[in-house]
């Protein structure tokens, strides 16, 4: 029989044949290691994501209104992240962020609106 060390604490593994590690500690310990420049740009984005969200909702509160660009802004808006475009068959351009989406109109507004 031979002795498995667990990578991260060189301790024995104990257990089934195909164990990694020596218990849940090491293995989350090894995969938070693996993970972790992929996890801060992640979550980066997906905090920006949610601060969009939580501003479009703020300032729709009855699924359609009229915003002008100052004051996405001031609330802290970033226009470079969202999830995902929509083109109607006439070829308005709105962009979502989850279920909120917005559309650039004349003179620096934009129109909000909520998708079922």
């Amino acid at each position: 029989m031979t002795h498995r060390k667990c990578p991260e604490c060189k301790e024995e593994v104990r257990g089934r044949a195909d164990k990694i590690y020596c218990g849940d500690y090491c293995r989350n310990v090894a995969n938070n290691k693996l993970n972790r420049d992929s996890n801060a740009l992640m979550r980066n984005i997906n905090n920006r994501l949610r601060k969009n969200h939580r501003v479009l909702q703020e300032l729709n509160p009855k699924d359609k209104s009229k915003v002008s660009r100052n004051k996405l802004l001031a609330a802290g808006f970033d226009f470079n992240f969202f999830t995902s475009i929509y083109t109607t068959k006439k070829g308005t351009v709105y962009y979502f962020v989850y279920d909120q989406g917005y559309l650039s109109m004349d003179d620096d507004y934009y129109l909000i609106v909520k998708r079922d």
